[in-house]
């Protein structure tokens, strides 16, 4: 867990530049339509999944007006479907790849995937080939206080809290839940008073695969290469963070 926690730590630090806001946005509000339609109801109160996407959407300072025309465009009757299907492959090394999408058009989707991986020295596998090897936990990151940090602890654990990863440099603290702990999770957090900087189900490896430094930017570059599509939302992996490559990326 300490090494998905790592990856996290970067991709948060890079997602600050403003081009990777805009696709952050692009995101969010796609899962704010999904949510929208899945729940049928465009009031966060009555819908779980909403209000996630809203606070995650809040999480990175996504505009009030951006978050309200997503909803009501979502609301609207002929607004189209949207399909979340998910991916499996390799990527070089034999690194295992998950990606999950929304999308519109299927066709174009598995298209834009398979090219993906076809440019970047990867294959797309048949469903089943990698999800095995990654096991679905909530991963919620929280601004904690020093102060602060070993009043909640108790309440977290009670929550469903498994691991609780604090960065005393940044005051932020990573905690990890298991999948069916996570709607227990938010409401310890409502009942704290803490709105959480971003709650995600993640796909956690259970093994990893370490390269050289060399081999592992390879599969860096197919895995910004499918974040950046449209279509995307999240992609998992379990290449290993070594020191050398952590260095690298810190650069």
């Amino acid at each position: 867990m300490a090494g998905h926690n790592k990856w996290s730590k970067i991709k948060r630090k890079k997602g600050a530049a403003d081009a990777k806001r805009s696709k952050m946005y692009s995101k969010l509000i796609k899962e704010i339509t999904v949510a929208v339609k899945e729940g049928n109801s465009g009031d966060e109160e009555f819908n779980p999944r909403l209000r996630l996407a809203i606070a995650n959407a809040k999480g990175i300072n996504m505009p009030k007006d951006n978050i309200e025309r997503a909803i009501k465009k979502a609301l609207e009757k002929d607004s189209g479907a949207i399909y979340q299907p998910t991916y499996e492959g390799y990527g070089p090394g034999g690194v295992a790849i998950f990606v999950e999408t929304a999308t519109d058009n299927l066709n174009r989707t598995v298209g834009s995937i398979r090219a993906i991986f076809s440019k970047k020295n990867g294959n797309l596998a048949t469903s089943g080939s990698v999800d095995f090897l990654f096991e679905r936990k909530g991963i919620f990151v929280l601004d904690v206080s020093p102060d602060q940090k070993d009043d909640i602890e108790l309440a977290l654990i009670d929550g469903g809290a498994e691991e609780m990863e604090y960065d005393s440099d940044t005051s932020e603290m990573v905690v990890t839940v298991a999948f069916e702990d996570f709607g227990t999770m938010q409401e310890t957090l409502e009942s704290l008073e803490i709105d959480p900087k971003s709650a995600n189900l993640e796909r956690i490896p259970n093994v990893y695969t370490k390269l050289s430094v060399d081999d592992a930017k390879k599969v860096l570059d197919l895995i910004e290469a499918l974040e950046d599509d449209d279509d995307v939302q999240q992609v998992f992996h379990n290449l290993e963070m070594t020191e050398e490559l952590e260095a690298v990326l810190e650069e």
